[in-house]
């Protein structure tokens, strides 16, 4: 072999780490920095207090649909292109200004959203959605 074979085998290939390192840890406090913390979107509300007011208790109709999509209004099965009239009827007759559908939970969510549309047509009438 010749000297200058042996002279390569005898260095050792280094390399130095430091420029990576400085380089990692400038990314590093980079990310850092340059991270957004998550807060609450959320505002506060501050609701004034009446003192003359007093609870209203209005009576609410109940429209059930079960599981099978069979719709009832207080106990009364109802087809869903009647449902509108029928809730008329009984705001008239309840003075209700409320409906809660109370929906089974296997319930198919297209009945339950014909629902809510056929209520939504009835102006003036709140609407609670419950699912069991």
């Amino acid at each position: 072999m010749s000297k200058r074979s042996i002279a390569l085998e005898n260095q050792q290939a280094d390399v130095d780490m430091t420029p990576m390192l400085d380089i990692v840890f400038i990314m590093l406090i980079f990310f850092i920095v340059s991270t957004s913390f998550l807060q609450s979107t959320g505002f506060d509300v501050s609701r004034p207090i009446a003192s003359t007011a007093s609870p209203k208790s209005a009576p609410s109709i109940v429209v059930q649909i079960n599981e099978n999509g069979d719709i009832t209004i207080n106990g009364r099965m109802v087809d869903i292109e009647r449902l509108p009239a029928n809730i008329e009827s009984l705001m008239t007759q309840q003075n209700a200004s409320r409906v809660l559908i109370n929906a089974d939970f296997n319930a198919e969510h297209q009945v339950v959203v014909s629902v809510m549309n056929q209520i939504k047509a009835i102006e003036e009438l709140g609407i609670s959605i419950v699912s069991k």
